[in-house]
């Protein structure tokens, strides 16, 4: 009696070091994901205000849900959880605390707890003091730290596919989504007008049609993008260049983020409605670089997608949007603009 009672005392003690269940420590084989990612650069952010974080919990639960283990995500959430508070801040913050996720704070794709925390995670980005946002960590009652670890969590994971910088949605709507084209500058209300040297005809103006894809982020992250097809003559480079002054992208890396070019989405027929760039009086540039000819409801993963990440990868021009070897074929000429613009929901 006295030797089992000792085995289960070591079995508890290994479990808890491990964060392996009881049954795994008391077999000796504990449940392990490769690859195990290196969790150092955590050290480096602010959000566990100087706090001690055990990086190998971190790993091995980043490990367990890009694997799709449940059970070993389950096992090590609740023990960081129930007391690893700083790890928990940290992997929190390394999601909430990008530019990419501003717009948490107003997603109803996650729970209410990491909807209020998110922006100490913004601050603490901008600021490098992390203690307004580990003190909240610190003090959530198990409930909702839980919340917020899971949906932390579903952003790890998808770092663990090791997608194409470029992947085509292959969706059954995607004959609809390329039908889509500019409306040559149809405005729904008043809007100023630059000078764009554009035609004053608006039906000369060069259209664009778009198509759904997506890309990732240098973490690994899902992130939607549009791709846009030339349809008529004058959409090109040059007009690219001359209406947006984006960038050259060479669909490796991230362009910059240029909070003046917005997609913007209607919410009651979940659609894209417009692709504009708004004026520093808030008014947006006529004519718009594109609009929807017509609503077509978006897939529902592409826009859970748009909901989660609140900002799009827009890039073109191409001929044939569809063919990824296009797309390469131009970012490798230097025949591709891009530019990441945020999500506008109305």
């Amino acid at each position: 009696m006295v030797k089992n009672q000792r085995k289960k005392s070591r079995d508890k003690k290994r479990a808890a070091a491990t964060g392996a269940s009881r049954a795994s420590a008391a077999t000796g084989r504990v449940h392990r994901h490769d690859p195990v990612p290196d969790m150092a650069f955590l050290e480096g952010l602010p959000y566990a205000a100087g706090h001690q974080l055990n990086l190998d919990f971190a790993a091995r639960l980043v490990a367990a849900c890009r694997a799709g283990c449940r059970p070993c995500q389950t096992t090590l959430a609740r023990k960081v959880v129930a007391g690893h508070r700083p790890t928990l801040a940290v992997l929190a913050g390394a999601v909430y605390g990008l530019d990419l996720n501003a717009g948490a704070q107003h997603s109803h794709a996650v729970s209410e707890a990491t909807r209020s925390w998110s922006p100490l995670a913004r601050a603490a980005a901008e600021s490098g003091d992390g203690t307004a946002a580990f003190t909240v960590v610190e003090e959530m009652d198990e409930a909702r730290a839980a919340e917020l670890l899971e949906d932390t969590l579903d952003h790890w994971a998808a770092g663990g596919t090791d997608p194409d910088v470029l992947q085509i949605l292959d969706l059954d709507t995607q004959d609809d989504v390329t039908a889509w084209t500019d409306r040559g500058g149809t405005a729904p209300g008043p809007f100023a007008v630059t000078e764009t040297g554009l035609p004053k005809d608006l039906a000369s103006v060069p259209r664009y049609a778009v198509l759904l894809a997506t890309t990732s982020t240098p973490d690994g992250r899902p992130l939607p993008m549009l791709t846009l097809e030339s349809e008529t003559a004058g959409a090109s480079l040059a007009d690219l260049r001359r209406r947006t002054g984006w960038q050259a992208w060479d669909a490796r890396t991230l362009p910059e983020l240029d909070v003046d070019w917005r997609l913007r989405v209607d919410i009651a027929t979940r659609s894209l409605e417009s692709i504009v760039r708004v004026q520093p009086d808030g008014w947006d540039e006529e004519p718009h670089l594109w609009d929807a000819s017509k609503t077509v409801t978006l897939p529902e993963t592409f826009w859970d997608l748009l909901d989660r990440a609140q900002h799009v990868l827009v890039a073109g021009p191409v001929t044939d949007a569809e063919d990824e070897s296009e797309v390469q074929r131009a970012a490798d000429a230097g025949e591709l603009l891009a530019v990441l613009a945020r999500v506008s929901f109305s």
